[in-house]
């Protein structure tokens, strides 16, 4: 060796670096859990909030798709003259069905009756249960299903018999068809019990009549007050726009039309809105974990002064020692980064087997959620790395 040149510190291979960066948590694994606990309840929370949320809207999403977002309804809107009652014609459904796009037409017609479970049950408690006509072609506009029975027909639709909403049949007691309800002053048997009807919960909570029973048993006077249409996806906007003109030539305005799939929609977009503060939660909690590294990352320095001496006066450069606490405190933040993905990625499972939803966790929340416990396990091993390697191998072997 020439005289007078300098010696070069050996470069830790990667294979180097993992084995004195896990070596003190390999020696303290109580503490290790313990500190990677914060992490991982951080990183769990934060995942399942996003995961629960885009498990909701996926589930949202899906509906729309099965029910269609080309359902519109026409009802009477108020009229230009004060206590003047607006109705629809008669004939609204089959004006309606003679617009270019227009698929299929069902409607509705209210009552002014109340349903009761049985004549002895006083009038004024309806338990917010109305009572309408419905055609024969409103469950195949609505695409709903029946849950139990049959639904109404020309057959049975002449004579006293209802189809129960969900709702109505749940706040009337009536589980099954076969039962009778008290409407008008004379009993009708259920011959069926709808199924949910998202893009109809008017509906649900609806007592529907055969449009012949109802005229002649219940007063029913003909005229619509809910005019359900669907048309091609293609000429929903088209039919829009005719639905007041066509029921309505002389008084458009008289007619008010509205998307049931819009609140849907709207509720889809906002979907999450309200997991703000529970991320925000989650975000002071990944915090508190890196605090709980960093202290813990101190508190090693402490403890390990001698063997930090040892290395220093083995020929270990200040960066060698940086690195080695700097790769502990990564690990350890990336072991309760782990943990706490899985953690929450069961818990989103969990949640969406319970409510029968898609178990969606977006690639964007694992990646994001673990990147930050990197980060923050970064930022929290610098100052322990740098204060072990500012400690004087001297001095740390005589505190040894």
């Amino acid at each position: 060796m020439r005289a007078g040149a300098r010696l070069k510190a050996a470069r830790l291979s990667p294979r180097d670096v993992l084995h004195v960066g896990s070596a003190g948590l390999r020696s303290r694994p109580v503490r290790v859990v313990l500190s990677a606990l914060g992490i991982a309840i951080g990183i769990a929370t934060m995942i399942a909030v996003v995961g629960i949320s885009a498990s909701s809207k996926a589930q949202l999403m899906r509906q729309l798709d099965e029910l269609g977002t080309n359902l519109l309804v026409a009802t009477p809107g108020e009229s230009l003259f004060a206590g003047e009652e607006v109705k629809l014609p008669k004939d609204a459904p089959g004006m309606v069905s003679r617009i270019d796009g227009v698929q299929q037409v069902g409607a509705t017609g209210n009552l002014k009756h109340s349903v009761r479970r049985h004549e002895k049950i006083p009038e004024d408690e309806t338990g917010g249960i109305a009572v309408k006509a419905a055609t024969e072609k409103l469950l195949e506009v609505l695409r709903g299903t029946v849950a139990s029975g049959t639904w109404l027909n020309a057959a049975n639709g002449r004579y006293p018999s209802v189809v129960l909403g969900d709702v109505a049949a749940e706040r009337l007691g009536v589980t099954e068809p076969g039962r009778q309800v008290w409407i008008g002053g004379r009993y009708f048997t259920v011959v069926g019990i709808l199924d949910p009807l998202p893009l109809a919960p008017e509906i649900e909570r609806s007592v529907l009549v055969g449009p012949e029973a109802a005229e002649e048993l219940l007063g029913y006077d003909g005229h619509p007050t809910s005019v359900y249409e669907r048309s091609t996806d293609t000429s929903v906007g088209d039919v829009r726009k005719l639905l007041a003109p066509t029921i309505d030539p002389q008084n458009p305005q008289n007619v008010r039309v509205t998307d049931p799939s819009s609140a849907l929609k709207a509720k889809a977009a906002t979907e999450g809105a309200f997991s703000t503060l529970l991320l925000a939660l989650g975000g002071i909690a990944l915090l508190v974990g890196g605090v709980g590294v960093a202290n813990t990352m101190i508190i090693s320095v402490l403890e390990r002064r001698h063997e930090i001496g040892l290395r220093r006066s083995l020929g270990a450069t200040r960066g060698h020692i940086r690195i080695q606490f700097v790769t502990e405190s990564l690990m350890l933040s990336g072991l309760g980064g782990l943990a706490g993905v899985a953690l929450g990625a069961a818990a989103t499972g969990a949640y969406a087997a319970s409510g029968g939803l898609p178990w969606v966790v977006p690639l964007w929340a694992v990646g994001g959620g673990f990147g930050a416990t990197l980060l923050i396990g970064t930022v929290a091993g610098l100052y322990p790395a740098v204060r072990a390697a500012g400690l004087s191998p001297t001095l740390a072997l005589q505190a040894g």
